[in-house]
């Protein structure tokens, strides 16, 4: 179910940046590598790698740039818009470990 859900964001991340030039102009140069740990589950990542996510993986291979955790009651929270990014940040249900930087970008494209 998770990797489901997991799968339909990376697709709809990928048709939205081949839409958008724009959106594109921001992640085409940038490669970075994204975990997602489930604190009740296993953990994926994601790459972004010339304007397009890979499909998740389970297993933490390489050294992510971006680190999110989470519960996968929260993940599907926000996933079905049930709870808000900044709500689950703030009672800690999500936390997001990377760069201000890539904060940024992450907010600005989700």
């Amino acid at each position: 179910m998770i990797e489901d859900d997991l799968v339909s964001l990376v697709d709809r991340f990928n048709r939205h940046t081949q839409k958008n030039p724009g959106t594109l102009a921001e992640v085409k140069d940038l490669t970075r590598t994204i975990e997602i740990r489930f604190t009740d589950g296993e953990t994926y990542q994601i790459r972004l790698k010339d304007g397009m996510l890979s499909l998740p993986f389970k297993g933490d291979g390489v050294s992510p740039e971006v680190k999110i955790t989470t519960d996968t009651k929260t993940f599907q929270g926000l996933v079905k818009k049930e709870i808000g990014p900044m709500k689950a940040l703030v009672t800690r249900k999500l936390v997001i470990d990377a760069s201000l930087e890539d904060k940024i970008l992450l907010r600005r494209l989700l």
